[in-house]
């Protein structure tokens, strides 16, 4: 046990309420990621200099971009839970599935739900799906950054038993003092990798098809298998095998199709 334990700092999971409408921090913080990524992807698709002459999304087209990101995001990161993470519990109870207010979404899932709206969007507006990839890709970690500080508010994703001088007793996790493994994700898997991707944009990436994409899978990918180490596993998973968790290995795809952006986004011309 460590000597000097931090105490978890209980926020009220409902913001405000209007009527029967409670206005919930696990809601905001998706509102609040989809709102800046798309103030920002404005601003870059509005920035020639950055795309060196590459086919891009107008910016009064990103409103659509939005929708559809959206709504794969919710969709796809619900159904990704489900399936890869409680398929047995929601069998039992369908009517749960629904019910993404209680907590429970997959990266993952959510990742390839907008995977998917990003090709429709590219269709509707006969863009290069690699352009409005990159342009999703470059602002998506100020989506993960938000999440995880809801998941950390919630609290819920908890890190395992630690004796760090930083360690947390999380409400419904037990007596023990836990990693804040929300936070180690947030800086990791959004601060760390939106700075990174922004430094390499500034560097011509988006010149590259593919490239920012490519960078963005990867470092997601790294930075999660790095947090899976102090991350509390799923319940009703646990480990699956020698210590490796489902994030992990939902990770290790992602990372490979990462390299293979990278590998055509390095080979492209920058015009």
């Amino acid at each position: 046990m460590p000597v000097f334990v931090l105490p978890f700092p209980v926020i009220d999971p409902v913001l405000v309420e209007i009527g029967p409408l409670p206005i919930r921090w696990y809601a905001l913080a998706y509102i609040a990621g989809l709102v800046g990524g798309w103030w920002l992807a404005r601003r870059i698709a509005v920035n020639a200099a950055l795309w060196g002459g590459r086919m891009r999304p107008l910016a009064d087209s990103l409103d659509d971009l939005l929708v559809h990101a959206a709504l794969g995001i919710i969709v796809g990161g619900r159904l990704g839970y489900v399936l890869f993470y409680n398929l047995d519990y929601f069998l039992d109870h369908p009517a749960s599935i629904p019910a993404v207010w209680e907590g429970g979404m997959s990266f993952h899932g959510g990742l390839a739900g907008a995977t998917l709206g990003i090709w429709f969007f590219a269709r509707r507006q006969k863009v290069p799906v690699l352009s409005v990839a990159d342009l999703c890709a470059a602002v998506a970690p100020i989506g993960i950054f938000f999440g995880r500080l809801a998941n950390f508010i919630k609290p819920e994703l908890w890190g395992r038993p630690s004796d760090v001088a930083w360690a947390m007793v999380f409400p419904g996790a037990g007596p023990e003092p836990r990693h804040p493994s929300q936070l180690y994700e947030a800086a990791l898997e959004g601060l760390l990798l939106f700075i990174l991707l922004q430094i390499a944009i500034r560097a011509g990436a988006l010149k590259r098809p593919g490239l920012v994409t490519g960078l963005f899978a990867i470092g997601y990918g790294v930075g999660r298998i790095i947090c899976e180490f102090f991350r509390e596993p799923d319940p009703q998973l646990g480990f699956l095998f020698g210590g490796a968790t489902m994030g992990m290995l939902l990770s290790l795809p992602l990372i490979a199709a990462g390299i293979a952006f990278l590998i055509y986004g390095r080979r492209g011309t920058s015009a």
